[in-house]
């Protein structure tokens, strides 16, 4: 068990969380993911994420062992003050995972003929991030798409606000909206905005379609040519979060049937 404050093991997590931790994450190909639900994501879908050090306090390992086969993976038995150390929570869980960030290709992403791929374009809000990131694979969306200047998918803040969705769906950073429509040059895309002529409950999509949500405070540059569609909002609210516009939206994609659409 590691119980030394000066162990190899403090500087290697806090490098990847600290204020440089978006450098060191890229360079190295790694994330943090803290807490039982993230871990248990972790372990329960090893696919393109997987676990490289797991860091695990007495009661960390009790909790996970009771429902989830660790022989395979890489444990580090730490004191409880040495997670401490290493957790951005206030109440650590004892559980604590160095996981790989999977290198995806956005060019290998095959369409289905219904796919539902969301763009988030320069997103600066990790809680916004992660929570639509939550919502996408609650909802079966495809894919998440970054544009370059959004918010690091692997901080430690959007991995803790997606709630183990990170797992679920796959995530491509840094992609931008040129090359995105030169991938998939036939897919309907579509931007929501206040101004959107189109009314969401009268959006009709025929077959794969790619949703764009831009920047919390500037939204996004709409190019002339794609279709914009907005929210009614018969309340008194000004605006709705960012979150909570792309959830609705979503709800919205996830329940119409591109059988029906076609037919329109």
């Amino acid at each position: 068990m590691i119980e030394s404050l000066h162990s190899p093991h403090i500087a290697r997590v806090k490098a990847l969380i600290g204020s440089r931790g978006v450098k060191e994450r890229r360079n190295s190909a790694q994330f943090v993911a803290e807490g039982i639900q993230s871990v248990r994501e972790a372990l329960t879908y090893q696919n393109e994420i997987t676990i490289d050090t797991l860091y695990l306090t007495s009661n960390g390992r009790n909790r996970l062992e009771s429902s989830l086969d660790l022989a395979t993976i890489n444990i580090v038995d730490v004191s409880d003050e040495v997670m401490a150390a290493i957790s951005e929570t206030i109440t650590p869980q004892g559980i604590l995972a160095i996981c790989k960030i999977p290198q995806r290709n956005i060019a290998n992403f095959q369409l289905t003929g219904t796919s539902r791929i969301i763009y988030l374009s320069e997103i600066q809000d990790p809680g916004n991030a992660g929570t639509i990131i939550r919502s996408a694979d609650a909802m079966g969306m495809s894919a998440i798409i970054t544009s370059p200047g959004s918010v690091d998918i692997y901080s430690p803040k959007v991995v803790r606000s997606t709630a183990g969705s990170l797992w679920h769906i796959p995530v491509y950073e840094d992609i931008a909206l040129e090359a995105l429509t030169s991938i998939f040059p036939s897919t309907q895309i579509f931007t929501l905005g206040s101004q959107g002529a189109t009314e969401l409950s009268q959006l009709q999509v025929s077959s794969d379609c790619i949703a764009i949500f831009g920047n919390e405070a500037r939204g996004i540059s709409t190019p002339s040519n794609l279709q914009q569609v907005s929210i009614a909002m018969p309340g008194n609210a000004e605006s709705l979060n960012l979150s909570a516009a792309a959830s609705i939206v979503m709800y919205h994609l996830s329940n119409i049937p591109t059988s029906t659409n076609s037919s329109r």
